[in-house]
């Protein structure tokens, strides 16, 4: 028999509670097993006075944008205040928020399409059927199963970025991706696309950097 996983750990200590995050699985897994920790099988440490809370990460990197999404889980479950979300690993460089993008919540699903000018963060999922379509960027904090087109007006320049990276189709301006089982990636972890001469390429995070050297 195959014991699950434990992606989130909570133990007591002396100050108030540490969240250990498991740093070997997908980050959309991670925050689904935390939010039913939070409010099925843990409910009893949301109440009673306020408690500290720290997150370790192991070692897993964020980016800001999603340990603001752990911080607001985390703090509208009730008591509980996040002191401090740490990684093991060096800091990385701060990526400054471009305050152009639109942020918006919840899940698209099927028959759903979004349409909008310029750049846009959603903070969930994209279902088979559902459809996002910007002039700009699109960056997705969960899973991306549906279909995402970025630089519809023939921005070359436009990216699409998702938590869980395993689209039906990603177009960025005329340019359609191959099916996801021919990138040659077998684990999809914070993936982004983006157009190099003229071909659309797949990637990890952590490489946009030298994409967009000057974080545009």
């Amino acid at each position: 028999m195959t014991v699950a996983k434990n992606l989130v750990t909570i133990k007591g200590v002396k100050d108030g509670l540490v969240f250990i995050l498991n740093d070997n699985s997908l980050f959309v897994d991670v925050i689904k097993e935390l939010q039913h920790k939070l409010e099925k099988t843990h409910r009893k440490i949301l109440f009673g006075p306020l408690v500290h809370v720290q997150v370790r990460l192991g070692k897993r990197q964020l980016v800001d944008v999603e340990k603001e999404q752990i911080r607001e889980l985390i703090k509208s479950r009730g008591n509980l205040i996040v002191q401090s979300i740490e990684s093991d690993l060096p800091e990385a460089t701060p990526i400054i928020l471009d305050q152009s993008i639109k942020m918006i919540y919840g899940m698209i699903r099927s028959g759903q399409t979004i349409q909008h000018e310029g750049k846009l963060m959603l903070m969930g999922d994209v279902n088979p059927g559902g459809i996002i379509e910007c002039t700009g960027d699109i960056y997705i904090m969960g899973s991306l199963r549906g279909m995402a087109h970025a630089g519809i007006n023939g921005d070359q320049t436009a990216i699409i970025a998702a938590s869980h990276l395993r689209p039906t189709q990603l177009r960025i301006a005329e340019v359609i991706s191959r099916p996801p089982d021919e990138w040659g990636i077998e684990e999809a972890f914070m993936e982004f696309a983006y157009i190099r001469n003229g071909v659309m390429e797949i990637d990890k995070i952590n490489q946009l950097q030298h994409v967009r050297p000057d974080n545009q």
